[in-house]
């Protein structure tokens, strides 16, 4: 429950976010691109492309500032989720926070992201790569648990894929 209100409240919008820092990301989008039909195997073999995957990130493509903003006003919701004993038994949802809580306090400490050093771009690309693979891996696998439990949710999430960009929840 707290994976799907983690999605709804931020998770959704932070892959739409962090998809424009990925380099060459049109492959990966198009991998992604769920559809109602999609069967355990179609899942899993976009689960071991992402695996072998090495996503190169470039924080001139994206908007730091708003991610920075937007990052930093979402700090008490995530520090909410990791105070959730419910998330003990999933190391690597958690492990997702803490990267996306990295991320945020190292964007939040600076006063101004949008005149990083050359250095220190890289080294918020790092902090971006390590999010964002994390985060793609989790929200397949919540993809995938919504498909075989709540087809009503999954419906609605394939229809607003955050990767997709013609996305509408309208059913056609």
């Amino acid at each position: 429950m707290a994976i799907g209100v983690f999605f709804s409240e931020m998770g959704s919008e932070l892959v739409r976010m962090l998809t424009y820092y990925a380099v060459s990301s049109e492959k990966l989008i198009g991998e992604l691109r769920i559809k109602a039909g999609w069967t355990r195997r179609d899942f899993n073999t976009v689960r071991r492309s992402l695996k072998r995957r090495d996503t190169d990130i470039d924080c001139s493509r994206g908007d730091l500032t708003a991610l920075r903003s937007f990052l930093v006003g979402k700090r008490d919701f995530l520090l909410g989720l990791l105070g959730n004993p419910s998330l003990l038994q999933h190391d690597s949802f958690t492990e997702l926070l803490w990267g996306i809580m990295h991320l945020t306090e190292e964007l939040a400490a600076r006063s101004d992201v949008s005149h990083l050093s050359p250095s220190d771009e890289r080294h918020i690309a790092g902090d971006i790569r390590r999010a964002y693979r994390r985060l793609l891996a989790e929200w397949l696998a919540y993809m995938q648990h919504l498909q075989a439990d709540y087809p009503y949710l999954f419906s609605l999430a394939v229809r607003m894929n955050p990767l997709d960009p013609g996305a509408r929840p309208e059913v056609s």
